[in-house]
């Protein structure tokens, strides 16, 4: 090959290059221009503009109300745990439980169900910051615990 032609290919793909690169400057210029009619292209890009301002102050409004949505969420129940078991050892079913019920700041009840032949006897105690002023079974204390491990989720 000779250098002329080495010369000349070297010409054809930068033409080819610029060429690509043109045509993608003119479309893109013809997609924002579209529509426009003469000395109309101000009043387009004024309403780019507006449309921006817009949107900026709604993402600002939309931010302040996830916050308050995130500040409000924290007492919706997040957070449930539930333990299983037989309190009469073998003999029996696992027909008894404990259930804990919490919100995003460890704030709720738990609930123990203890099934025997003759009654059923059913136990509600309040949970604040994740402890209760009464005293808790093991049982308790595992659902409590499962629902405070199975809670922890961003919100």
């Amino acid at each position: 090959m000779s250098g002329q032609t080495i010369i000349l290919i070297a010409i054809a793909v930068w033409l080819l290059a610029l060429s690509v690169v043109f045509y993608w400057i003119l479309r893109h210029y013809l997609r924002l221009v579209k529509g426009a009619k003469e000395g109309n292209l101000k009043k387009i890009l004024d309403n780019i503009v507006d449309l921006e301002t817009k949107n900026r102050k709604d993402i600002l409004r939309l931010e302040k109300e996830l916050i308050s949505f995130r500040a409000a969420s924290q007492v919706f129940v997040q957070k449930v745990g539930l333990v299983r078991f037989n309190p009469l050892g073998d003999f029996g079913g696992e027909h008894s439980f404990s259930l804990a019920i919490l919100d995003g700041n460890d704030k709720g009840f738990l609930v123990t169900s203890i099934h025997a032949r003759e009654r059923t006897r059913v136990y509600v105690k309040p949970v604040k910051n994740g402890k209760s002023k009464y005293k808790l079974s093991k049982e308790e204390e595992k659902a409590l615990n499962e629902a405070q491990k199975n809670g922890n989720y961003e919100a």
